[in-house]
């Protein structure tokens, strides 16, 4: 049997491998999407004070510190019942929305993007932020980086830090913003909208005019029939910061929605010996492997997931970009809600429309009056114990659950981050395009393995902050050579 590995895959956050096994025809037998990494976050917080974990978990990752950050605040509101107000709320979501538009933005021009400004098959070396940047022009170039640039100055304005924010706390917010700060954050929530509608322009210049980026997009190769989840507010509308759970089937029928504090009941996680990440399923229907459909338990919580699983978006400017995207992509209306799109690499496109609601979302957010109230702390009275804290991280639908002693100290803590929700429909769609693309008599080059990996690609994932399997075993082999080369001892530990 044949094994073709893409090893270490690109463009991603973390580490991860990509193992096909091809039978002695020459097709794929099978595919394997491995993670050989270890954080061990939630054991190592245990024993530490329940207070400290939005700054420890921020460190998980330096791609999304903010999302961590926020739901780890979140869980400490849980924990210390405690209610913020209203200020408080707004200035977290606002903060949050910042966050959105230099991530969403990162991934677009940087990570993803190269695929189709660049092209799937163009030389490797050209596929990155700086083949885009040559393609589109300097000039597009320098509006991706400015736009990272002020939203990361207003991270660090209202989180206290511009990588790792240190602003969140059980009831609130370190500090109020001062009105010159709220005039300031305007001017450029303005410039994000602004940014956000020249992307989708991007995107619809340079892919959707593409017929041969259509077909691949439309193709069978990514395209996967799942259940689909995001955080929808009281009209069933996407919302990034706060709301209920809601999962919808293959056809678009909610199938449950539910608090974030009771995600044990609905959501188990499955584990398989060649891999450290788990694989999140719906516990209702069960995990029946690595299966499309109505029957099986795989659900998918990113982007796309996230407009799916909603009745569409809260601003104005997004809805109609949503419209679009479900009407282009030959969605219909039933019961007044778009069916779901299963086109994986129509991703993208839904992460653009996502980008357009958070720079709407942060504009209405910094004009609303109360967001320069100085009361953005509620005082902490209570003996902790447990609590739940959940945000839309970029990536799908981010926990954090912890459990303390009466003195406020952790004694377990469990999180499910976006990308673990993702990681049975990723490695179904890494054996799926692999399958596609490749037949007997197939001639492998680096284009044909970049479009394997442009199946998970569409995922946006973020290994470092999802591996968290136990029991923590961390497999390592060590060759000491002489000065000739030739092997002198091997030592190895958990290697089979």
């Amino acid at each position: 049997m044949k094994q073709i590995s893409i090893d270490p895959i690109t463009r991603l956050e973390g580490h991860g491998k990509i193992e096909i096994f091809l039978n002695d025809e020459g097709d794929v037998a099978n595919a394997y999407f491995q993670i050989p990494e270890l954080r061990g976050f939630e054991q190592f917080c245990v024993g530490r004070p329940a207070e400290e974990m939005p700054r420890i978990t921020n460190r998980i990752c330096g791609v999304c510190p903010e999302a961590h950050h926020m739901a780890a605040t979140k869980a400490l509101d849980a924990l210390y019942d405690v209610e913020p107000s209203s200020a408080a709320k707004k200035l977290r979501e606002m903060f949050y929305m910042a966050f959105y538009v230099t991530d969403h933005t990162t991934h677009f021009y940087a990570l993803g993007g190269p695929d189709f400004v660049v092209g799937p098959e163009a030389p490797a070396a050209e596929r990155n932020i700086l083949g885009v940047i040559h393609k589109v022009g300097v000039d597009i170039g320098k509006k991706v980086i400015n736009t990272r640039i002020r939203n990361h100055d207003i991270i660090k304005m209202v989180g206290g830090r511009g990588v790792h924010p240190v602003a969140g706390m059980p009831g609130g917010w370190s500090r109020a913003i001062t009105e010159e700060e709220r005039q300031e954050i305007e001017a450029a929530a303005q410039e994000n909208v602004d940014f956000a509608l020249f992307s989708l322009q991007v995107f619809e210049d340079i892919v959707l005019e593409n017929s041969d980026y259509v077909d691949l997009i439309l193709s069978d190769a990514y395209t996967h029939q799942v259940y689909y989840m995001g955080t929808v507010d009281e009209n069933n509308q996407s919302n990034f910061y706060d709301g209920m759970i809601r999962v919808v089937g293959p056809g678009g029928e909610e199938f449950v929605k539910y608090h974030p504090k009771d995600y044990p009941q609905h959501i188990a996680e499955h584990v398989e010996p060649w891999t450290y990440l788990k694989f999140p399923y719906l516990k209702d229907i069960g995990w029946k492997g690595f299966a499309d459909g109505k029957d099986s338990g795989v659900y998918c919580a990113t982007p796309l997931s996230r407009l799916n699983a909603s009745d569409g978006m809260a601003t104005p400017k997004a809805q109609e970009a949503y419209e679009k995207m479900y009407e282009t992509l030959g969605s219909e209306k039933v019961n007044g809600r778009y069916q779901p799109v299963h086109h994986t690499l129509a991703g993208h496109w839904a992460r653009l429309v996502e980008l357009l609601y958070a720079a709407e979302r942060m504009h209405e957010l910094i004009t609303d009056p109360e967001i320069t109230d100085p009361n953005v702390r509620v005082e902490v009275t209570t003996t902790p114990d447990e609590g739940v804290g959940c945000v839309e991280a970029p990536r799908g639908t981010l926990t954090h659950h912890y459990w303390t002693d009466e003195d406020g100290i952790l004694t377990k803590v469990n999180l499910i981050v976006g990308t673990t929700n993702n990681y049975a429909p990723i490695s179904m769609s890494v054996k799926k395009a692999a399958e596609a693309l490749i037949q007997k008599g197939t001639v492998i080059t680096d284009g044909l393995l970049n479009k394997v990996e442009m199946a998970f690609r569409s995922y946006d994932p973020c290994f470092g902050c999802a591996t968290h399997s136990l029991p923590g075993q961390m497999p390592l082999e060590v060759r000491i050579r002489d000065s000739e080369g030739e092997e002198v001892e091997r030592l190895s530990q958990y290697v089979e």
